[in-house]
Formats: structure tokens, C-alpha cells, sequence
């Protein structure tokens, strides 16, 4: 085969349509997994956007820029303004909106002195709502993300509790807010809490499928083919379930293994590790909905800005 010293006058395009071309017709009708054999564990991106931090995968988003209190009125009803009962419970923090509807059935809720069980009702502007006879306002909006420590439960109503993440937050927050989601007491990372009960109900339902990545530390060194199982989906009590993405994150430490899942199943991430014979030593979650912990030290919180939440509302985030 001859070879001439002189590059080829064939324009760039040609060149690379032939390449390409050439690459097809080397393994007809075989895809990328038939090649290397067998199905390979799923991974994040090699190099993921932003900086990867020693706590796992914490990408820079959209929601990283630096935070400030967002501008809401206490009183979102203006003159003209009606707004649903169940959504009206739920801005001034009472509960959320699928349980202010039970409320509202129950006979616990009153507008102008007539006691209320009709869903759907309006709340229009001046009129006086009460909540076990006691008058409410709503409450300005307030969006909080909070790295949870250790030992810190987010059930607020455990009498039996010593710490809550409230405590955490209780000097600089005024309006009452509470956990979107749960972490279990030994589990720390990234919650939302708020008293925005539409945006809460919103990320925490099922269908609306929001992302989140954990790391986690194992008892022991996990075999490709048991987080090969995790991707697959197993069987638990409650059904089957499977993680979106799983990998080793350190190389060089395997104990360490970086999970994407958006199932919020209760304690989801132990019970599959336990599921096929490992035991999680440490749980942090690093990624939620599209917030990071960037700059967010642990046992430490901030408001969110005006963008995330926006992009919070319009589902923006995965």
C-alpha cells in the first residue's frame, strides 16, 4: 500500500462520513454491549460538569449560584385574588395540601364563622379562616436546605426524639417549616425543608420521579456482580426496586459506592445493600432534586434563592 507524503485534498466531512462508515461496517447489526460482552455496570460520567468532590458525585447545577432570602408577601391574596381552601392550609403551614383536604372533611376549618366540609372551597381576600377555631395567615414562603448531620431525626412529631432538625434552624427561621422527604437519624446529606406544602407535595410524589444520588460506605467490598443485581432491580417486602446508576466512587477505597435512585422509599438504600448481604456503614446524600451540598458544610443551612426555587416549581430540576 502505497503512501503519499502530502496530506489528502478530500474535504473533512468526506473524511469523517468514511471513518464513520467504515466503524459500521466492521460489526453489522451488533450493538455497543454485544461488542465488549457482557452487560457492564452502569456508571456516572466519567467527567462529570463541575468539580467531583471527595464527598462523591456533587455536580455544579443550576442551583449553585450564591443564595439569598427569597422575595414573597405574607399575604399572597391580593384584592381580586381567590385561592383554593386546601391551598390556603397549606401557604400558611398547617399541613399539606392532600392532608388539609382531611382537615377540611373532618370539620376543623371555618371561613367567617361557617364551618367548611366542601373541597374545592375558595378563600377570597379579607375573609377569616380559622383552623381549630384559632385564625390563620399565611405564612411567607420559606425554602431551606439544610447538609443533616448525624444523630438528627426529621420526624417532628417523635416525642421521644433528643435532636431535630429543627433545632438546627430554629434561631434563624420564624415560619414553620418542616422536612420534604425523610432521612433516617443516621443518615446525614441534603433536606429541603419549607412550608410550602404544594411545592412538598410535589417533589415527594412518586410520579414526579425526582433524583437522588447517595454514597454510601459498605462493611465490606461489594463484587461488580452484586451492584450488577442493584441495577438489575430486586425484590424487596414492598416490591421491586433497582437504582438508576451505581459505581465504585473511589478507586482506590471501593468500599465506597456512589447510588442514583429516585425512589424515596422508606430506608430504600440500606435495605437493598442488606438485601444482597452487606451491611451500610455510613449514608450521606449529595444530590437532591438538583441541589448540592456546594458550600454547605455539615449541620449547616441556607434559604434558597429565587431561581431554585422557580426551577423547583417548574420541575426544572430532575
Amino acid at each position: 500500500m502505497e503512501r503519499q507524503g502530502k496530506k489528502s485534498e478530500a474535504p473533512r466531512g468526506e473524511k469523517k462520513s468514511k471513518r464513520r462508515d467504515e466503524v459500521q461496517s466492521a460489526s453489522p447489526g451488533k450493538r455497543k454491549d454485544e461488542l465488549h460482552g457482557e452487560k457492564p455496570i452502569r456508571k456516572f460520567d466519567d467527567q462529570p460538569r463541575g468539580k467531583k468532590s471527595n464527598k462523591g458525585f456533587v455536580r455544579k447545577t443550576k442551583g449553585d449560584n450564591e443564595a439569598v432570602k427569597p422575595k414573597t408577601k405574607s399575604n399572597p391574596l391580593k384584592t381580586s385574588d381567590e385561592t383554593r381552601l386546601n391551598k390556603f392550609l397549606a401557604n400558611a403551614g398547617i399541613c399539606s395540601r392532600r392532608e388539609a383536604d382531611t382537615y377540611i372533611a373532618a370539620g376543623v376549618v371555618s371561613i367567617n364563622g361557617r364551618i367548611v366540609t366542601e373541597l374545592g372551597t375558595k378563600v377570597l381576600y379579607g375573609d377569616v379562616v380559622k383552623f381549630n377555631d384559632l385564625p390563620i395567615m399565611p405564612e411567607k414562603m420559606t425554602y431551606i436546605l439544610l447538609n443533616k448531620p448525624k444523630d438528627y431525626v426529621t420526624t417532628l412529631e417523635d416525642p421521644h426524639a433528643k435532636n431535630t432538625v429543627i433545632d438546627l434552624i430554629r434561631n434563624g427561621c420564624k415560619e414553620r417549616v418542616y422536612p420534604v422527604g425523610r432521612l433516617d437519624k443516621a443518615t446525614t446529606g441534603l433536606l429541603l425543608l419549607t412550608n410550602d406544602g404544594e411545592l412538598a407535595d410535589f417533589l415527594s410524589h412518586p410520579r414526579n420521579n425526582k433524583k437522588k444520588i447517595y454514597q454510601a460506605t459498605l462493611d465490606r467490598i461489594p463484587a461488580e456482580e452484586d451492584l450488577q443485581k442493584l441495577y438489575d432491580g430486586i425484590e424487596l417486602e414492598d416490591g421491586k426496586i433497582k437504582v438508576d446508576e451505581i459505581t465504585y466512587c473511589n478507586p482506590e477505597d471501593k468500599h465506597e459506592i456512589g447510588v442514583e435512585i429516585h425512589s424515596g422509599a422508606n430506608r430504600v438504600i440500606r435495605r437493598m445493600f442488606e438485601h444482597i448481604g452487606y451491611k451500610v456503614k455510613k449514608l450521606d446524600r449529595v444530590y437532591y432534586a438538583g441541589l448540592t451540598k456546594k458550600n454547605l458544610p455539615r449541620g449547616k443551612w441556607r434559604f434558597l434563592n429565587e431561581k431554585e426555587v422557580v426551577m423547583l416549581k417548574r420541575g426544572s430540576y430532575s
